[in-house]
């Protein structure tokens, strides 16, 4: 995953978590719409990565046909840890 989407994600990460841990039950959000946006940054970084994830394994996939079949079986394992990280940040703005 390229350094920018891992900016991208941890800055959404971080901008999700923080409002939602920082409020009272009773009070509204300190900056409204501050954990859409996160959200927005963390899907967009995951949805960075796990393009960058595809197109180096269709390139690694042409470049050595014979190892597709591992390559495929990690790009898969990559991408589903990715979207993993991107619904963890979902959850967490709709949870409040």
């Amino acid at each position: 995953m390229s350094r920018l989407a891992m900016f991208v994600t941890a800055v959404g990460l971080s901008l999700v978590g923080s409002p939602l841990m920082a409020q009272d039950a009773v009070a509204g959000p300190a900056v409204p719409g501050i954990g859409l946006i996160g959200a927005g940054l963390a899907v967009l970084g995951a949805a960075l990565g796990i393009g960058r994830i595809g197109g180096s394994a269709c390139e690694s996939m042409a470049r050595q046909p014979e190892m597709a079949a591992k390559i495929q079986t990690a790009m898969i394992i990559s991408a589903a840890l990715i979207e993993g990280a991107a619904f963890f940040a979902l959850l967490l703005v709709l949870i409040k």
